[in-house]
Formats: structure tokens, C-alpha cells, sequence
């Protein structure tokens, strides 16, 4: 049964491939030119996007792991994604758009009456306000690849009943397979506080990489800074990355934190930001097994992370970048440290100026 419909006064955190789907007993692990052998599996919400502005109303696919999803197809990485969608026009045009830049949608992910909606209030900020009309559930039979990563996280991980099913995956793919988790704190759709947090902490217990924003981190544990906080978490294991909109990102896996300078540009909405920042830093992190990590392999991933969500803000819609785009980016940007420039299209043109990360000591 369909929910309510609910307001969240949030604003958002933020080479082409035909793919088709497969029949669950022909499931084969995917490839990936950019990324051989890796291989991640999304599960979560996927929705349309009503976009409200002075200038009119449009429409477009989205949903937190739907972006994520298409984020990581157009880095590069072979992507399958496990939904819940209606055989309806939305739908289609969700999964048309996912599969165009290479996502493999799962069939069982064909499960809703109607595809659910998500009506995003512009502000003049260019901050969101958003009002759900979701229906979320998943098939206990569905059958799951074989995947180096599984990432979870939004209203996914946390409305029933489609949450106590992607926790099940999370605790079953991984005993083999990396775990990463973006909360994307919903409050109207989270239910209680206090349940909220006792699912969040299972889930980042079971997680090898958590990407949260300041708000959701102060939704979580309201008592904590941010940077208290990303610590708290950080202590069960993760690698923890933590987004602050302008004010710039952090990472922390287990010592001092880095902070991520913030990338200068145009902002025409923040939709889909937080999405991107996510697909580009497990784009980052995936070749590099599991934490701890070093300062240059976080401070790389970090700063690729940035610049994606930069280039995301600066569209109208999630419209999360390519790697091509991001080459553009970086052409202006100082050089990065670390082993992600060993996974650009090309060489890139690194400018003179001031280090994109720091290191914060004893905080």
C-alpha cells in the first residue's frame, strides 16, 4: 500500500552503454573498460523527480541510489541496480535513462503498481524542499549478482518494509563483498529518532564506507559536532567522508581528519550533489580494497568526490558527470595526491594554487 504523502523541509545533500536485462539464471558478473572486473550492486529507492521553480515544472528520474547508480555507470563502473519501479511511462523513463549510460537494472525491480514521485520545491537558493510519494518494498526472491561492492542508503534503508530487506542483502553480500552506505536523512520519512539511529548504526556496522551530511549528522547524534560525530562512527570501523555543502567535505578513517576544499562554480541546484560526491569517491576507493586508507588515497578521493558534486550543482537536475567531465574539471584544478590519476581518460593538466585538501590535526 502506497504511503502518505509527506514533506521534508531538507534540502538535498546533494561512454555510453547499451545494457539490458538479464533473466536471473543468466547472471553473469559485468566488466567495466575503466574499472576490469569490478563489479558493485545499488540497491535503493528510484523515483521521478517533479521539479518546481519560478520558471515552471518539469520532470526527471532520480532517487539517491538511482544517482548514485547512474553516477558510477558514467565513471565507469560496471553497475547493477536493484529497485522497485511500476511498468508505467516514469518507470520506463528511469530505467531508459539508467541503462543508457551503462546501469543494469535487476528484473525484479519491476514490482510497483506506480513508479513513486518526488515533488522538489526550488528555493531561491537553490536549495530544495521536498514532498515524497513513495511506495518502497523489494522482492525476497530476488536474485542477486555476484558483486564486489553492494551500496545501500536514503529512504531505502530506512521505511518499511523495503528496509528490513536491504539490510538482509547488506548482511548477505557482505561476507564477500565491500559495503558502503549514505544515509540521506529523510526526517519525515525516517520514523522515530531513536529507531532511525539504532538502524543506522546496524547498517554502518556493516559497512566498510559511510558518506553522510552535516545535517544528517546532526540529525543522528544532535548532542555531537559534525566532526564528533564522523569520529563516533569512524570508531566502528569505516572510512567516514562527511559533506557540508559550501563549507567544503572531510574524511576520517581511523586517524586525523582531511578536510576537502570545496569547488568553485555556478550553482543552479543542489539536487543530486551528495549523490555524485558518493559515486565518485567509492569510484575512488574501489581498487583499493578495504580500509584503513592512507592520506594521499583518501585525499585523491576526496577531491575527485568535490569536483563531482561541483559539477552536478552547476546543472539543473541530478545530472552526475562522466569522466570526460570530470578531466574538464580537473584541467583547472591543482594536481591531486594519490592513485586515482592512474584512472583518468588522460593526462590531466594540473594548475598552480592551493592544495584542495588539508590535514586537521588533533580535532
Amino acid at each position: 500500500m502506497q504511503n502518505p504523502t509527506v514533506a521534508d523541509q531538507r534540502a538535498p545533500d546533494s561512454g555510453r552503454q547499451e545494457v539490458t536485462e538479464t533473466s536471473p539464471g543468466n547472471r553473469q558478473k559485468m566488466t567495466s573498460g575503466a574499472w576490469p572486473g569490478k563489479h558493485v550492486l545499488v540497491v535503493g529507492e528510484a523515483l521521478t523527480d517533479i521539479i518546481n521553480t519560478a520558471e515552471g515544472i518539469s520532470e526527471h528520474p532520480g532517487g539517491s541510489p538511482a544517482n548514485v547508480a547512474l553516477g558510477l555507470a558514467r565513471l565507469g563502473v560496471a553497475t547493477s541496480f536493484l529497485t522497485a519501479l511500476g511498468r508505467d511511462a516514469r518507470g520506463e523513463e528511469i530505467a531508459a535513462r539508467l541503462r543508457a549510460s551503462g546501469v543494469e537494472i535487476l528484473p525484479e525491480s519491476w514490482s510497483l503498481p506506480v513508479t513513486s514521485t518526488a515533488l522538489a520545491d526550488i528555493q531561491s537558493d537553490g536549495a530544495a524542499r521536498y514532498t515524497f510519494d513513495l511506495d518502497w518494498c523489494l522482492p525476497v526472491d530476488a536474485v542477486l549478482p555476484e558483486v564486489d561492492h553492494v551500496h545501500v542508503g536514503s529512504v531505502a534503508a530506512f521505511l518499511a518494509p523495503g528496509a528490513d530487506r536491504v539490510e538482509e542483502i547488506v548482511r548477505e553480500l557482505g561476507q564477500h563483498a565491500t559495503v558502503s552506505f549514505d544515509p540521506n536523512i529523510r526526517p519525515a520519512l525516517n520514523g522515530d529518532p531513536a529507531s532511525a539511529l539504532a538502524r543506522f548504526e546496524r547498517l554502518v556496522a556493516l559497512s566498510d564506507i559511510v558518506k553522510l551530511s552535516d545535517e544528517d549528522a546532526a540529525y543522528l547524534y544532535p548532542s555531537l559536532t559534525a566532526q564528533e560525530a564522523a569520529r563516533t562512527i569512524a570508531g566502528n570501523g569505516p572510512v567516514v567522508a562527511v559533506t557540508a555543502g559550501a563549507g567544503g567535505s572531510f574524511l576520517i578513517s581511523g586517524g586525523d581528519i582531511i578536510g576537502i576544499e570545496p569547488v568553485s562554480t555556478t550553482v543552479q541546484d543542489t539536487v543530486g550533489a551528495g549523490d555524485s560526491y558518493m559515486s565518485a569517491l567509492l569510484t575512488a576507493l574501489l581498487s583499493l580494497g578495504r580500509p584503513p586508507f592512507n592520506y594521499s588515497e583518501l585525499a585523491a578521493a576526496g577531491t575527485l568526490a568535490a569536483q563531482a558534486a561541483a559539477v552536478t550543482v552547476s546543472r539543473a537536475g541530478a545530472e552526475p558527470p562522466t569522466l570526460m567531465d570530470l578531466q574538464i574539471v580537473r584541467s583547472d584544478e591543482p594536481a591531486m595526491p594519490g592513485r586515482i590519476a592512474e584512472h583518468s581518460p588522460g593526462p590531466a593538466q594540473a594548475s598552480r594554487g592551493r592544495s584542495p585538501a588539508r590535514l586537521i590535526k588533533g580535532r
